[in-house]
């Protein structure tokens, strides 16, 4: 059977790494702000990032907590705007094949572990909001992939059956999580081809 809908991850397979280059959004951040990015990694993404990604906390004063801790003389409002900024190059083959899926009338989501804040950023500063029909992330719903609740969330916000869904993630674990929710999924790889994973999944 196949699928009637793209749910598309972003990061790792939209989205990844600095416009300039490709790289990494860390790679500057010592040289940058003074951070080392293993220090806030342990202040602020493993201490605080999960209760951020599932909408319990708002971004800006767990970001503070984290700084604090490492007593960085950063504002965490030009931390957010650097990570932000530096976090957002559009893979262009992957949106390509998304323009093209949508003009054949194949529907395209992303379904997402974000924040809020990222989520808007993403949506209206990179522009990826005119090439979707939708947005599903883990802070709406409550729920990170590959918790059984996001996919739940997801067939409720869309009005799509399990069977009707596509998953591309490049989380091993997340595409398996589908698959058990009984969408179809495919784990995606850097180089792999957007549309033929659609011809194969989608009809």
């Amino acid at each position: 059977m196949k699928a009637k809908c793209l749910m598309l991850d972003v990061d790792g397979v939209l989205v990844f790494g600095r416009p300039s280059d490709g790289q990494h959004w860390m790679v500057g951040l010592k040289d940058d702000l003074g951070i080392v990015p293993r220090d806030i990694s342990r202040t602020f993404f493993r201490a605080e990032w999960n209760s951020v990604f599932e909408g319990g906390m708002d971004l800006i004063p767990a970001l503070q907590r984290g700084l604090d801790e490492l007593e960085a003389d950063v504002r965490p409002e030009d931390f957010v705007s650097y990570w932000f900024e530096n976090s957002s190059r559009v893979v262009e083959p992957v949106l390509a094949d998304v323009r093209r899926a949508r003009e054949q009338g194949i529907p395209v989501y992303l379904a997402t572990n974000q924040c809020y804040e990222r989520a808007d950023h993403l949506l209206n500063s990179v522009g990826l909001a005119n090439e979707i029909d939708g947005i599903v992330h883990s802070a709406m719903a409550g729920f990170q992939k590959p918790h059984p609740g996001f996919y739940s969330f997801v067939e409720q916000k869309t009005g799509y059956c399990p069977e009707d869904l596509l998953m591309v993630d490049d989380k091993l674990e997340s595409v398996e999580a589908a698959k058990v929710a009984g969408w179809q999924a495919v784990h995606w790889a850097a180089g792999d081809n957007l549309s033929a994973i659609l011809q194969r999944g989608i009809g």
